[in-house]
């Protein structure tokens, strides 16, 4: 039986544990690593520390592994893109090159009879309502066309700079705060009283996290991130695993 992959927060552009190019290099061996038995890979989000597509330009580097997700999707693995908080300026570049579709909020999935809900997570839940006004602001058509009369030389600078910014300011503990404090938790524990849901898959919290919701029945799941964890979720079709990739220190949190 083919496997479904999810990954999130690469974060490439910024250097971490391993320079950007590095890391770049290590989720190659990662892709290669899971190229035999994957039907689907879903990259849920942030897979760049920072991406704005103008109509002829897009942020230099990342080749390889813009190349090696081309000859995945040429050998009939499926790929489905989310927009994260930090490259929200994806645009069709991914579809139309590709052959990538992209997703801007969460969907649902069905895979081997086991329902999922899967979203980068940003915005989701209770709080955060400066982020949640400042994202309606990058979102909106208006904004995003006065930032591209910007030469990308000073565009894209600017937007990196700011971008580290955001990224050190918002990060949140480095450890599971509970159910009353984790928005996503909540969100998902909120939503799966109406909707009929297995698993809730995020990003963006930089946690790995396999939390069982109130009902006893679903589960949220946070993939995490690879600036240090390198984590990533796989499902067979009966159970849903989150391992780590070249790192015999991973942690998962949860609460029972």
């Amino acid at each position: 039986m083919k496997r479904t992959y999810f990954a999130s927060d690469f974060h490439l552009g910024v250097d971490a544990k391993l320079k950007s190019k590095d890391r770049e290099l290590q989720i190659i061996r990662w892709l290669e690593s899971i190229e035999q038995d994957a039907e689907t890979i879903y990259l849920v989000g942030d897979i760049f520390d920072f991406w704005f597509e103008y109509k002829t330009v897009v942020p230099k580097g990342f080749v390889r592994l813009l190349g090696k997700l081309a000859s995945m999707k040429d050998k009939g693995i499926q790929i489905e893109l989310f927009i994260g908080n930090h490259d929200m300026w994806i645009f069709d570049y991914f579809e139309k090159e590709l052959g990538i579709p992209t997703h801007r909020k969460p969907i649902e999935r069905t895979i081997y009879q086991k329902k999922f809900l899967i979203g980068h997570g940003d915005g989701l839940g209770p709080g955060d309502k400066g982020y949640k006004i400042l994202k309606k602001v990058f979102a909106n058509p208006f904004c995003q066309w006065l930032f591209e009369r910007l030469h990308p030389n000073f565009g894209i600078g600017l937007a990196n700079f700011w971008s580290g910014k955001s990224r050190y300011a918002n990060i949140e503990a480095p450890f599971w705060m509970g159910k009353e404090k984790e928005w996503l938790y909540q969100y998902a524990d909120k939503k799966q009283a109406t909707l009929e849901v297995d698993y809730f898959i995020f990003g963006h919290r930089h946690l790995t996290i396999n939390q069982i919701l109130s009902d006893g029945k679903c589960r949220y799941i946070n993939l995490g991130e690879w600036l240090y964890t390198n984590s990533y979720g796989v499902f067979d079709g009966k159970n849903f695993e989150i391992e780590f990739f070249e790192n015999e220190h991973g942690k998962i949190w949860q609460e029972n």
